[in-house]
């Protein structure tokens, strides 16, 4: 629209804005804004929980498989023992045989 086209019956007109108009407007998306932050600060801590709970738990997974592994090496240990002793075995009854 023109300045000096005639209004038609579906044009709004446009009040200029106060000062205290503004304002109003400038605080009302402040406090939008605030909301939004609270939000993302909420949001982001329960996502940082959700991390330290991740971490513990691989942390415990890891202990876990150090554990297994630690076990694994025992097993193994004896069963090379028992295999060496039997060699021994086998090798001594070859010579008396």
């Amino acid at each position: 629209m023109h300045e000096n086209e005639p209004l038609a019956s579906g044009d709004v007109l446009a009040f200029p804005n106060s000062n205290e108009r503004r304002l109003r407007m400038a605080l009302r998306n402040l406090d939008a804004a605030l909301a939004e932050q609270r939000e993302a600060i909420a949001l982001f801590r329960s996502e940082l929980a959700a991390l330290g709970s991740a971490v513990n738990g691989l942390g415990d997974s890891a202990q876990a498989l150090k554990d297994r592994l630690h076990d694994a090496a025992e097993d193994t240990a004896l069963a090379r023992d028992a295999a060496l002793r039997l060699q021994q075995t086998a090798e001594a009854m070859t010579r008396a045989g």
